[in-house]
């Protein structure tokens, strides 16, 4: 067999089918049917409200879009069309204030005066908070260290310890 790719008749590639010759020229003049021509136009009209959203569009604001256009559609078919076209809504994540403001800084106080390297083990200690987004929502994490040792893998009972003596100082 040469390199070149092997070429097949029509009539060849028909028997092979099972199809005969003249129901498949039928099919090659066939014209689109209305309701082929109305879908193409749907999903058309759907590409273009989707695109125009940036993207962000599902099947229910599109089903809406189409109409305020006068279009008769329910939001099953719209979501059907959007999938068969391969568009998928994108999901925004929403912007939530997680800072309040407040006067509770100003009652602070540095009791560290910028002395970053105590003379002896927990002395003094330092925290951090913050937040990591999942898809469950907001999960808060908490840093405490002690500055002697700079460690962060702090047993329990030594946090709580530390916790309890600077509430009763």
């Amino acid at each position: 067999m040469s390199t070149k790719e092997r070429r097949s008749s029509v009539s060849g590639m028909l028997e092979v089918l099972g199809v005969s010759r003249s129901g498949y020229y039928v099919w090659r003049k066939r014209q689109p049917s209305l309701s082929q021509k109305r879908r193409e136009q749907i999903k058309k009209k759907i590409r273009v409200i989707y695109h125009a959203s940036k993207e962000k569009y599902g099947a229910p604001k599109i089903t809406r879009e189409l109409r305020k256009e006068g279009e008769v559609i329910a939001e099953r078919t719209a979501g059907s069309y959007m999938r068969q076209e391969g568009i998928r809504a994108q999901w925004v994540k929403p912007w939530i204030a997680t800072t309040k403001n407040s006067d509770f800084s100003s009652k602070l106080q540095n009791l560290l005066e910028e002395q970053y390297n105590p003379e002896r083990p927990n002395a003094f200690w330092c925290t951090d908070i913050t937040y990591v987004w999942t898809e469950e929502g907001f999960v808060y994490l908490t840093s405490i260290m002690d500055l002697f040792s700079r460690n962060h893998c702090l047993e329990c009972d030594r946090q709580l310890r530390c916790l309890l003596r600077s509430r009763h100082s």
